[in-house]
Formats: C-alpha cells, structure tokens, sequence
C-alpha cells in the first residue's frame, strides 16, 4: 500500500455541464496514477477534485483540454 503522505489532491474549475461531458473523461481519468476524483456539478466552478500520487496539474488539465474541455487550477 502506498505512502498515504505521498498522495496529493488537485482541484480546478471546469466548464463541465452535463453527465455526457463527464462520461467523456471518465475513462481517461479512471487511470491507474488517480486514486479517485470527482465533480462537483453543483458548484458554478463545476470544481474537479483529483486525488493522485504523481501527475501534475498539467497532467490533469491536458486531459480535459483534449476532450475540448476547459480546466483551470484552483489555489
């Protein structure tokens, strides 16, 4: 089991609308390197919350940007 210290959680704002757009990314996101995330469809950030051990944003915000969806880190 991994080093629980060595886990990072990675938030952004997307422009994610429907199930549709998620499903988009689901596969891509349903990688070995991401422990689990999620969106929340509630919030108007439709906020994307990536818990992984080594990807970096730029990993994460490639992935929305390849689907042609738009992904901003959040501070």
């Amino acid at each position: 089991m991994p080093d629980i210290l060595t886990r990072q959680v990675l938030v952004f704002r997307t422009n994610l609308n429907t199930k549709a757009e998620v499903q988009k990314i689901k596969q891509a996101l349903n990688k070995k390197a991401i422990i689990q995330w999620s969106v929340d469809m509630e919030d108007c950030d439709k906020v994307l919350r990536v818990i992984t051990e080594n990807l970096t944003p730029a990993d994460i915000i490639g992935v929305l940007r390849g689907k042609g969806l738009e992904c901003v880190e959040m501070e």
